[in-house]
């Protein structure tokens, strides 16, 4: 016969269930951790953050670039394997022809090294903007030119007396 239940399927969701298998329990102790979830929201910017470097190196980036090297395409080179002569690579390709495409590799490495490129000028700006200026934690002695902590009065090499502090102390 079948265990009466406690309550319905709709009663139990939330509350903790105590006789769990210890994987799903070991899965669900896993997927709560604050890492799985930022590691989530990582991927997730950085796909959005894909689209826009993709959007500037289609449009802003390959047009000049397509005009200074002529419309340049790789796509169409390959070494055919087979002793076969074809009139062209579309030929080749309607036949099955074995062969290496390394034009289509070099057009990947070309985008690669051009998308890589946007994204380090991207990110090298976001850090220009996004970085403060730190106040000097030192500054030097005007007697004897040694460092000492910003917030000093009097140096500790020549015992000169410095003014008043100029440090953030010195507002307070």
């Amino acid at each position: 016969m079948q265990p009466e239940s406690k309550g319905s399927l709709a009663d139990r969701i939330g509350k903790p269930i105590k006789n769990v298998n210890p994987l799903l329990k070991e899965f669900r102790d896993f997927a709560m951790r604050g890492n799985v979830i930022d590691l989530a929201v990582g991927v997730i910017i950085g796909a959005a953050f894909g689209k826009i470097v993709d959007a500037l190196v289609s449009n802003v980036v390959m047009p000049p670039l397509s005009m200074l090297t002529g419309d340049i395409d790789f796509s169409d080179r390959a070494i055919i394997l087979s002793r076969q002569h074809y009139a062209d690579l579309a030929a080749a390709r309607a036949a099955h022809a074995p062969m290496i495409t390394y034009g289509v590799f070099l057009n990947a490495i070309i985008s690669f090294l051009i998308v890589s490129f946007a994204i380090f000028i991207c990110i090298r700006t976001i850090n220009k903007v996004a970085r403060k200026e730190e106040p000097p934690a030192k500054k030097d002695c005007p007697f004897c030119c040694s460092s000492i902590p910003i917030q000093a009065t009097r140096c500790p090499q020549c015992t000169s007396m410095l003014g008043p502090a100029a440090g953030p102390a010195a507002k307070a």
